[in-house]
Parts: C-alpha cells; sequence; structure tokens
C-alpha cells in the first residue's frame, strides 16, 4: 500500500514538473541600428563633386542574419529599414549578429554577440565597412 502510495506521488509530481517545463517563455528582442561607411564613392559624380547626399545607404545589399552563438546555425535574416533601424524578436538564448556570405563583396564587420531575456531589449549596432572610398 506504501508503495502505490509513493508512485502515484511520484507520477502526480512528474505531470506537475512536465507542464511547468511547457509553459512558454517570452520572447526578449535585440534592435540596433546599422551603419555602412565610407559612402563616399556612390555620392561622388565622375568630377569629384558631390551627387547625391541624400541617398539612402544600400542596406539592402549587405544582409544581416542572426546566428547561434556558435556561428553553426542560422537563426532568422533582419530586415533593416530605410534609416538603418532593425528589431527583432527572438526566444532567450545568446546569439550572433552577422553580415550574410556573399561572393565578391569586400567589406569588413565584426559579428557581434548578445544575450536575449525574455521581455527585454538588448540594443547591438553594427558597423560595415565597404572598404571603398
Amino acid at each position: 500500500m506504501f508503495v502505490k502510495h509513493v508512485i502515484r506521488r511520484c507520477v502526480v509530481l512528474m505531470l506537475i514538473g512536465s507542464a511547468v517545463w511547457s509553459v512558454p517563455v517570452p520572447p526578449g528582442f535585440v534592435e540596433g541600428h546599422v551603419k555602412i561607411f565610407p559612402l563616399r564613392d556612390a555620392n561622388l559624380t565622375d568630377d569629384g563633386d558631390r551627387a547625391n547626399t541624400d541617398a539612402e545607404p544600400p542596406y539592402s545589399e549587405y544582409p544581416l542574419i542572426i546566428r547561434s552563438r556558435d556561428g553553426k546555425k542560422e537563426v532568422t535574416q533582419v530586415t533593416v529599414n530605410r534609416d538603418g533601424n532593425y528589431r527583432v524578436e527572438l526566444p532567450p538564448g545568446e546569439y550572433m549578429l552577422d553580415l550574410q556570405e556573399s561572393e565578391g563583396r569586400p567589406v569588413r564587420v565584426k559579428p557581434r554577440f548578445f544575450t536575449i531575456v525574455s521581455n527585454q531589449t538588448v540594443r547591438v549596432d553594427m558597423d560595415i565597412d565597404t572598404g571603398i572610398r
């Protein structure tokens, strides 16, 4: 009789424990600003004069991705708005913001590591050096 009682309690505790672990954890957010530099060549005429200095930086030419912290798994792509800002919802964990690989694009970028915590926002800015002058 005692053994059955102990077994029942263990089963109840296991069910309660599995219910607790199945509760979804609220996401967090990463947001930031992307700066692409130098852009001088894109803004100069053939004479070396400033052309359209109001031209928007070509964010679509330098797509960002979020990877697992070890860099092996792509988690999501980042959409940068026309002002160079982005905001992404992610589950809690450790990540890396990086430039998506592309052949023939000589750029320098330092991957940025960050940690997401539930219901919090972390700011991660990214500088992309095109190397073009």
